[in-house]
């Protein structure tokens, strides 16, 4: 079984600049990501982009769309930043393409202390092997259907937005 990884960006790829405090972009932290956590599982990563999700435009969206439905692989994670996460899901989702999609990112980048992204990447690879064919959002500890979650900003967690 093989995975394809895309790679987006978002806070989870980000780093500390300490020349002038600010959380940028250099390179993915994916590779070294997968060397920690031992996954055994092949993942076929793919680096589409590496830009924060505000900045995230329709045609960033479409290249997205374009490579899930393209894909030869069935088994789809995403990596992207939370702030519009929930429209590319909304848009893959509504394409209803036939396989397993899930989106993560983290409210922590990789490589500051504390970050939630080991964890948030386990849970979604994880549960991308569990799911029915779909588009997902896992975070949190949590995996819920395009259709059925938000980002509670005041809280900093995606929730369902039945709740």
């Amino acid at each position: 079984m093989k995975v394809r990884l895309m790679i987006t960006g978002g806070t989870i790829d980000k780093f500390y600049n300490q020349s002038n405090g600010e959380l940028e972009f250099d390179k993915t932290h994916f590779p070294e990501m997968i060397k920690r956590a031992r996954i055994e599982v092949d993942l076929i990563q793919e680096e589409l982009l590496l830009i924060d999700s505000l900045d995230m435009v329709d045609t960033d969206r479409q290249l997205i769309l374009d490579r899930c439905e393209n894909s030869t692989e069935e088994l789809i994670l995403i990596t992207h930043g939370t702030d519009t996460m929930c429209d590319t899901a909304k848009l893959l989702g509504e394409r209803e393409i036939n396989k397993t999609i899930v989106l993560f990112g983290s409210m922590v980048p990789y490589a500051v202390n504390n970050s939630d992204a080991l964890f948030n990447f386990g849970c979604a690879l994880g549960s991308l092997q569990l799911l029915e064919p779909g588009v997902y959002i896992a975070m949190n500890g949590r995996v819920l259907p395009w259709s059925d979650v938000e980002k509670n900003r005041d809280l900093g967690v995606f929730q369902p937005t039945s709740h």
